[in-house]
């Protein structure tokens, strides 16, 4: 069981670690020189304990949710669940008093009809574990220092990634949309993170739009920013914010321009991952 202080220590290492990101200084309170002379992994241990995160997140079962939480969850929740048009995942009390899926997964079965979240109780139970281990590494990546180290990510073979490039991303794209992309973000990680799954805040072209016809014949129109099986929530053309109940029989359409990405992580696998971001570094 992880430490009942947890979310408030949470949202202040949230808090500096996204002003503040990628620096590695040991807190005042620790000797520097026993610190530097940590592994990473009993770095993160220690962090681990002092903040009570509970157990080591599983990484294999967290690999094996993200896929399935990019597919069901980041719409509302983000890509890494740190909010979007839903709430941050990071400092849930769902999410900080599960160690290993116990307490989740029921959660995630029955979901919150009355919040919008729906309930996932068609997913097999190894899954929702495997979403809860990933929100775990979430957690503990925004909030164990110890486990901060900048890797490498540029492994792949640019070649097999042009062709991956080619046959799976033109039909959608031109070659003006990798024009200079290598050169467009600070980090390969930004890069590799948004050529999977681009953000959509400020992009009017990938907002995600839908079309609602009710009951009594009204028609519906708006940039759609909450969506689950019992409501959506529209910004129509005036600015104006319209929640709108699906009831029985109602017709919805959704334009989701980045419904292939979403189609797309179901089935990538680590090497065209590794593949196409070595060759997308290298258009500078």
């Amino acid at each position: 069981m992880r430490h009942p202080v947890v979310p408030v220590m949470l949202a202040m290492v949230f808090a500096l670690v996204t002003t503040a990101t990628g620096q590695e200084e040991p807190s005042g309170g620790q000797n520097t020189a026993q610190h530097q002379s940590m592994t990473p992994e009993q770095r993160a241990a220690s962090t681990r304990a002092l903040l009570g995160l509970g157990p080591e997140p599983d990484k294999a079962a967290a690999a094996r949710g993200a896929p399935l939480y990019q597919k069901n969850c980041a719409f509302c929740h983000g890509p890494q669940a740190r909010g979007a048009t839903g709430p941050s995942l990071i400092t849930s009390d769902e999410v900080l008093n599960d160690d290993h899926g116990e307490r989740l997964t029921p959660f995630l079965q029955k979901g919150r009809p009355e919040s919008g979240m729906p309930a996932f109780a068609t997913l097999p139970l190894d899954q929702l574990r495997d979403i809860s281990e990933f929100l775990h590494l979430q957690v503990e990546e925004v909030a164990n220092r110890g486990t901060y180290h900048v890797l490498n990510i540029v492994v792949g073979n640019a070649p097999k990634g042009q062709a991956y490039v080619a046959a799976r991303c033109m039909s959608c794209h031109t070659g003006d949309t990798f024009a200079h992309i290598g050169s467009k973000f600070r980090s390969a990680e930004q890069l590799q993170h948004e050529w999977i799954w681009p953000t959509r805040a400020g992009s009017s072209t990938r907002a995600a739009t839908a079309t609602v016809k009710t009951l009594d014949g009204a028609t519906i129109t708006g940039r759609a920013t909450q969506i689950s099986d019992f409501r959506i929530t529209l910004v129509d053309s005036a600015g104006q914010t319209r929640v709108v109940n699906l009831e029985p029989g109602a017709e919805v359409q959704i334009k989701d321009p980045l419904a292939a990405h979403q189609e797309m992580i179901m089935t990538l696998t680590n090497d065209d991952m590794h593949n196409v971001t070595a060759y997308l570094a290298t258009l500078k």
